[in-house]
C-alpha cells in the first residue's frame, strides 16, 4: 500500500514522502496512530500544495535574510558598559543587547539566538560579531564597546 506520512516515522521517512509499506502496518499502526494517510489522487494533490507553500515561506525566508544582510552587514553598533577603574568592564555584553542595538539602530528585529559570540565582550574596543540569519545567510556586524 502507497501512503504519505503526515509525521516522521523512525526508519520509514519524513513528513511528507509517499512510501510504500504492507496494507497491514498501514492499517494497524500508521493510520490508528495518524502518521499516514493513504496516498489517493486527493491527497497528492494535498501534498503539492503544502510542498509548494513551503517553498514559498523558505524563499521568502531566504529573501529577508538577504535584505537584513545588506542592510547591516559591516555596519558598526556601539554599546556603552560599565566600567570602573582602569577601564575594566563589569559583567560582559549579551546576545540580547546586540540585539536590542540592531533593533534601535536600523529598525531590525535580529533573534538573539541567531548572534553568535565566541567569546563574551568583556572589555571596551570593537569586534567583529557574526549572525546566522539564514542557514546559508551570514552578516558581519562591528559591536563597539564604550564606558560610562
Amino acid at each position: 500500500m502507497t501512503v504519505i506520512l503526515t509525521e516522521d516515522v523512525k526508519k520509514l521517512g519524513k513528513k511528507g514522502d509517499v512510501v510504500e509499506v504492507k496494507d497491514g502496518y498501514a492499517k494497524n499502526a500508521l493510520f490508528p496512530k495518524k502518521l499516514a494517510v493513504e496516498a489517493n489522487a486527493a491527497a497528492m494533490n494535498k501534498r503539492k500544495l503544502e510542498q509548494k507553500a513551503e517553498a514559498k515561506k523558505k524563499q521568502e525566508e531566504l529573501d529577508s535574510a538577504t535584505k537584513i544582510k545588506e542592510i547591516i552587514n559591516n555596519k558598526k553598533i556601539t554599546i556603552p558598559i560599565k566600567t570602573g577603574e582602569g577601564g575594566k568592564a563589569f559583567g560582559s555584553v549579551t546576545t540580547k543587547e546586540i540585539a536590542d542595538s540592531i533593533k534601535d539602530g536600523f529598525d531590525i528585529i535580529v533573534d538573539k539566538k541567531k548572534i553568535q559570540l565566541s567569546n563574551p565582550i568583556k572589555s571596551i574596543g570593537a569586534m567583529n560579531v557574526t549572525i546566522k540569519l539564514h542557514p546559508q545567510i551570514v552578516a558581519q556586524i562591528i559591536v563597539e564597546t564604550t564606558g560610562m
